[in-house]
């Protein structure tokens, strides 16, 4: 059977594409997504606060590492991708997060990426959010769109003094960290509606499922595009039913790449585009020499700043196992309760010094203390931040070593590399202390558990981050778009250079990685490409006045 798009991967952005390209009847539109479905009942996926079971579990995570890592003592870094309908969005941490509006100009100023900047960004994710916190005339908030975005209550004696606290050391408090001005702290937005997570899927694909033109296949893993000559003229994938698997095929006018910043180069080099002489030696005939594809590699890693509580106002108590019971009915029947939040309801955004433009650091506030697998120290009640830099210098590498894409590619991401990320990391655990040490948190404060008070000098704390910093799931820039030698993805079609038929669309385009979450830039792209690919005429540039710290008139 022939379709007119072949859609690789069912996650954030081609949720997104399998919606906008099927709106128009007369094309056929297949996705095939090699994780299982996103089950309506399945209470690990849609009840907010039990995202950490997904996270190391094989049914719904790729479960990725790192190769050893020279700068984090040799560590293997795990990496978590989602392998469900929705992808990463099915199993992340729900928030939302634009990125700050420099970070468009920075895309923008690359050779021919003249239309990534904030004004043309803007209208698209305006396009995709329904921000129900946002007044009706925000200029920068849109009201329509199928992404529902609840604003985190961010109350209780924790977030109350924290926000005093910020405000003590020196630091704005801010309406909107997606709005007029991102640097500050704020209540954050997230991918939560009426107490269950809202993923890409939910969002996007469920609500079209019905279309005739559109088929949604899971468990279909693609281990390869074909070719006639430098044309992608369809995939061939593997179907598993049951316990045993079949090899199928599929032609396609047009093949969509969205299996994000590590699936999306594997397949492009499993099949014949990327470094020729790497290729060969794998025994892969290239099709097109494209040495940047896996290249540019670029994450964000963070660490845990864990404070004990003094008085008993954490959600420490709802991490028992004899308190799950009480959480998952209150969730199940009334979708309220301490499993209807992620707990990231707040943070912000700071600059670690003077010489840096925008905001550089990114924190999360939770009301209790714990790491992103579910454990956490021993003792009582406590709180912590997440923090880390947002924009390193460090670059790496996503590269394959068999031809089979059941076979893990290398990761190298190579953390705490370069002087600037060994200097903002100092930084970043300096403001974190100087945030939680202020007088608003003194009735709080029982004492730091993580690092620890033996942790002080530079060399002390950059030691603590090689030990226990993990990344913040935020891969990213494999494929990134652009004009030059070193781009894989032209800015203006998102079509792969150097070859027909074949584009891609999710994480691996973005040139830099944006100051904070990524899946919001994630389905602003993918909304951006969808017009691009039809030839619809792109929504008009907004051009806007944002916050910068040195004032400037904003094209």
């Amino acid at each position: 059977m022939r379709y007119d798009f072949v859609i690789i991967g069912g996650g954030s952005a081609g949720s997104v594409l399998a919606n906008r390209l099927s709106a128009d009847p007369s094309v056929r539109v297949l996705v095939l997504e090699a994780g299982r479905p996103d089950y309506p009942w399945d209470v690990f996926i849609h009840m907010p606060a039990a995202l950490t079971f997904p996270i190391g579990n094989r049914f719904y995570d790729w479960g990725y590492s790192s190769e050893p890592e020279p700068h984090l003592n040799g560590r293997r870094v795990y990496h978590a991708r989602g392998r469900v309908l929705g992808g990463s969005s099915s199993i992340n941490g729900m928030i939302f997060q634009r990125g700050n509006p420099l970070d468009y100009r920075r895309w923008a100023a690359g050779p021919g990426m003249e239309t990534w900047d904030y004004a043309h960004c803007l209208p698209y994710f305006k396009r995709m959010e329904n921000c129900l916190a946002a007044a009706p005339d925000d200029p920068f908030r849109g009201h329509a769109g199928p992404l529902v975005l609840e604003r985190g209550p961010a109350t209780g004696p924790l977030f109350a003094a924290f926000f005093e606290a910020v405000r003590q050391a020196g630091y704005p408090l801010t309406d909107d960290v997606n709005g007029y001005r991102q640097e500050g702290f704020a209540a954050f937005d997230r991918n939560i509606h009426r107490g269950r997570r809202l993923s890409a899927a939910r969002a996007y694909l469920h609500p079209v499922a019905g279309r005739p033109n559109l088929t949604v296949v899971t468990r279909a893993l693609v281990t390869r595009i074909r070719w006639q000559g430098n044309r992608a003229v369809g995939v061939e994938y593997t179907r598993r039913v049951g316990s045993s698997r079949s090899a199928r095929e599929v032609e396609a006018g047009e093949v969509l790449l969205c299996g994000g910043a590590i699936n999306s180069p594997q397949l492009l080099q499993c099949s014949g585009v990327g470094d020729a002489d790497h290729l060969r030696g794998l025994g892969i005939e290239p099709v097109h020499q494209l040495p940047g594809v896996g290249e540019n590699l670029q994450d964000h890693l963070e660490v845990y700043v864990q404070y004990a509580s003094r008085q008993p106002v954490s959600m420490q108590p709802y991490l028992r196992k004899w308190r799950w019971p009480e959480v998952g009915a209150r969730w199940l029947f009334g979708r309220t309760g301490p499993g209807a939040t992620n707990h990231f309801e707040a943070g912000g955004f700071v600059r670690s010094n003077e010489d840096v433009a925008y905001p550089n650091l990114m924190f999360h506030f939770l009301p209790l203390a714990v790491r992103y697998d579910g454990s956490s120290p021993a003792g009582g009640h406590g709180y912590q931040v997440h923090v880390g830099p947002m924009n390193s210098d460090a670059r790496g590498s996503v590269r394959i070593t068999s031809p089979d894409v059941r076979v893990h590619p290398q990761l190298r991401f190579n953390y705490l590399s370069t002087a600037q990320d060994r200097r903002e990391w100092v930084e970043a655990i300096r403001v974190s202390r100087d945030i939680l040490n202020q007088p608003a948190m003194a009735s709080l404060n029982g004492g730091e558990l993580s690092p620890g008070p033996a942790v002080e000098t530079d060399e002390q704390i950059l030691d603590w981050v090689a030990r226990e910093g993990e990344t913040a799931l935020h891969p990213s820039c494999t494929a990134r778009m652009g004009t030059d030698e070193g781009s894989v993805v032209d800015p203006a079609t998102m079509a792969v250079h150097g070859v027909r038929g074949l584009r891609v669309v999710d994480a691996s385009v973005f040139p830099y990685v944006t100051n904070g979450n990524i899946y919001a830039p994630v389905m602003m792209v993918a909304e951006k490409s969808a017009d691009l690919i039809l030839g619809n005429t792109p929504l008009p540039a907004e051009p806007v006045e944002y916050h910068c710290h040195v004032r400037s008139t904003n094209p």
